[in-house]
């Protein structure tokens, strides 16, 4: 029976390593998004004093521990057995949750994940145990449900808070230093970076070594009792040196205060979210412990009243776990598409942006102007001019692709506001969403530094929206499947734990999979961004319009060869291939856009007709999306096939389309360009013949010789494909210029 037991704790620890993979991926956008997003220094250096931060930070979680063992449930109320299915169902439900929000590049909160995580488990074995009649009471005495909304309400107020703090501070820096703080910095450089080293070691340091593994009650009463002294010594030295690097060797303070602040913030993130990773795993190893040194115990009667007990957390687990999530800092292609959700909803200029508009958003900023409006009309105009130059960016490169998201002002004020509260809430056993308070303070700095104007308000408050409901969505995700596991778990046995932990494997090799595919087209977008100037701009349309010609004759005819076999699932996979390929080809559009700011007045023609060839592409890109979703949802919805006759025209067009694509790809390959009369000749035929089969088409629905959904679906293919052949055209246009022309 033990040796069951002991195969439960061995998973419980890989899920553990798993989970720590996954966890630092998800996370690690807390650390590193300021840093990265002000180019405070390399890659490497960031992320070696990233990594540094987190090891240190691992002996300081030791105290958050008691949060997985007691923190939701009342173990005493609880077996052995039972505790350790809510385990087990708690730990598979995070592996696959954080897996696939870091697939999709959103960030999401771990604690609210654990909590509700182990809420749910619980929830669920104490139901089952009530309706079993095992023992007696009501679901309150299995759930401690004032802890519980103790540690749900305190996340949702560190969000207030958070954005609040980081509003405020923002506010006031900005208007003290303005975005040209270069000079201020030689006299207030030293006293700011003086007093957010010391408020970051005054909270990580005296406020959080308490529970640190290290850390002896007499050495922590000495810290408290002289923690002024500390504090004023701190502030004086690091003041004078910040002065002394400053003026003698011309060091940007704001360069050290982002780059120990990101120091700060990943030792905060290390000692507050290590309990959401190995906290659960320690608490069944505890249990295992116990319940094997308890001669004769039975594991469904032996109740596990020791887990209210304070216990020290091993070094050794504390550090194997730092080492596993710097392994993961380092290697974890996901953990940089988490970071670049945040750095693009608070980077200061424009660009693509990821969200849409709600009407939430446009509410939130209709309102917002009119409170602009009627604080003008209070405020003295002088005041206003003061402080519009106060909050009046610098002028950026428009040509500089590796300019920074914001500057290093802001990301100071992100790193220190956002390890003051998080060391703060560890301090007082709280445990806070770092993700929620680090996004929410990049939030409010990115409002109050005007990086949210008229032309991205709308969109960046949808993206706040949709980040925040997705850790509602990960709530409510995370009971519903812990509730459901462990309720399988405990009427399906050792089989049920086997089959779920292969669910759990296949999923994330799927996740895995689907990243990879993503990366590469981000990759390729990010070359094209890196690499495309007023130089090579045609060549770059050039060569998306042989890839773009190439791959809507190939989907053409895979549409045509869908309806006549009615195969759903090729025609579905092609759906998704459009919409992945609309969503390159507009990625183009904005990189061609991108490139053409600031060009000479001598390129604007060249800029003109890359517009318009990029513009054509997209065109036809959406005709061909709607072709390939209409087929789709002809056959998905189970309406009468295509006939025979139909599906002939369709087949014929197809290679009539083909063909006019093929002679538009021979004459772009030809210097100059000029339209021979074959060509012509061609498009007039294919023209007249979408007449012919769409009279044809009339005739048959006249004679009721075809169903009224299948030749609704015709008609908007022969629609679709006119449009096709009109764009197509319109980009050898394009393509040719004033060379060209058509006769």
């Amino acid at each position: 029976m033990e040796s069951i037991y002991f195969i439960f704790i061995i998973i419980l620890f890989l899920l553990a390593i798993s989970d720590l993979i996954v966890g630092v991926s998800n996370d690690a956008v807390n650390f590193l998004n300021s840093a990265v997003g002000s180019r405070a220094a390399t890659f490497r250096i960031i992320m070696l004093i990233a990594a540094t931060g987190v090891l240190m930070g691992t002996v300081f979680s030791g105290g958050m521990m008691e949060i997985a063992r007691s923190g939701v449930f009342y173990p005493e109320k609880f077996s052995f057995a039972h505790i350790m299915l809510i385990f087990l169902a708690v730990m598979i439900t995070d592996v696959i949750l954080l897996d696939t929000f870091n697939t999709i590049g959103f960030p999401t909160s771990t604690t609210v994940s654990l909590v509700f995580e182990l809420l749910g488990a619980a929830v669920a074995i104490a139901v089952i145990q009530i309706s079993q009649g095992d023992q007696a009471g009501m679901l309150g005495d299995y759930i401690n449900s004032g802890k519980a909304f103790a540690i749900i309400s305190g996340i949702l107020v560190s969000v207030i808070i958070a954005f609040t703090s980081g509003t405020i501070i923002q506010f006031i820096t900005r208007l003290i230093f303005s975005f040209d703080y270069e000079k201020k910095l030689k006299y207030l450089g030293g006293l700011f970076g003086g007093v957010a080293i010391t408020t970051i070691v005054y909270f990580i340091l005296i406020k959080g070594a308490k529970d640190a593994a290290f850390m002896t009650e007499s050495t922590y009463t000495w810290i408290k009792t002289n923690s002024f002294q500390i504090l004023l010594y701190c502030f004086s030295g690091i003041t004078a040196i910040l002065y002394l690097l400053n003026i003698l060797f011309h060091v940007n303070i704001l360069r050290i205060v982002v780059l120990v602040g990101t120091f700060a913030l990943a030792m905060a993130f290390a000692g507050n979210d290590l309990v959401n990773f190995i906290g659960v795993p320690l608490a069944g190893y505890e249990s295992y412990l116990t319940f094997i040194n308890t001669p004769g115990a039975d594991p469904g009667t032996f109740g596990m009243g020791a887990l209210n007990g304070a216990v020290k957390t091993p070094m050794m687990f504390l550090l194997l776990s730092g080492v596993i999530m710097v392994i993961t800092l380092y290697t974890s292609r996901k953990a940089r598409t988490v970071i670049m959700t945040e750095v693009n909803l608070s980077r200061q200029d424009e660009g693509e942006e990821r969200f849409g508009s709600t009407a939430l958003s446009r509410g939130i900023v209709r309102a917002s102007l009119r409170v602009n409006d009627l604080i003008s009309a209070i405020l003295p105009v002088s005041t206003q001019a003061w402080m519009a130059k106060r909050f009046t960016p610098l002028p950026r490169k428009k040509k500089d692709k590796n300019q920074p998201a914001f500057d290093l002002l802001r990301a100071s004020v992100n790193l220190v506001a956002s390890s003051a509260l998080i060391a703060l809430g560890t301090s007082l056993k709280l445990p806070l969403s770092t993700t929620y308070v680090t996004f929410m303070v990049a939030m409010g700095t990115s409002l109050s530094d005007g990086a949210w104007d008229r032309e991205s308000a709308v969109f960046r408050i949808t993206g706040v929206f949709s980040v925040i409901g997705g850790w509602f969505f990960t709530a409510i995700s995370a009971f519903t499947i812990a509730f459901l596991l462990a309720t399988a778990f405990y009427f399906g046995g050792s089989i049920a734990i086997i089959v779920m932990i292969g669910i759990a494997v296949y999923m994330a090799y799927r996740t895995h999979r689907f990243h990879l595919r993503k990366e590469e087209t981000g990759k390729a977008i990010h070359h094209a961004e890196e690499t495309v100037d007023a130089g090579n701009l045609k060549e770059f349309c050039l060569n998306n319009t042989a890839v773009i010609f190439s791959k809507t004759k190939e989907y053409y005819n895979q549409v045509v060869t869908g309806l006549g076999s009615g195969d759903v699932h090729q025609l579905k996979s092609l759906r998704r291939q459009t919409g992945a390929l609309q969503k390159e080809v507009r990625s183009q559009r904005k990189i061609v856009s991108q490139v053409l700011r600031g060009t000479g007045e001598e390129e604007a023609e060249t800029a003109y007709q890359a517009i318009k060839i990029q513009d054509n592409l997209l065109e036809i890109i959406n005709c061909l999306n709607l072709i390939s979703g209409a087929a789709y949802n002809h056959l998905v919805n189970h309406h009468k096939p295509l006939n025979a006759e139909q599906i002939s025209d369709l087949h014929l067009l197809g290679q009539r389309f083909a063909l006019i694509l093929t002679g538009i790809e021979n004459l772009i390959a030809q210097h100059p360009l000029i339209y021979p009369d074959s060509i012509m000749q061609d498009k007039a035929e294919i023209q007249n013949f979408i007449e012919d089969i769409s009279r044809n088409e009339v005739n048959r629905i006249r004679e009721e010789m075809t169903g009224n959904r299948s030749s609704i679906l015709f008609m908007n293919l022969l629609q679709e494909t006119r449009n096709l052949v009109y764009f197509s055209f319109q980009v050898l246009q394009s393509i040719g210029g004033n060379n060209l022309k058509e006769k």
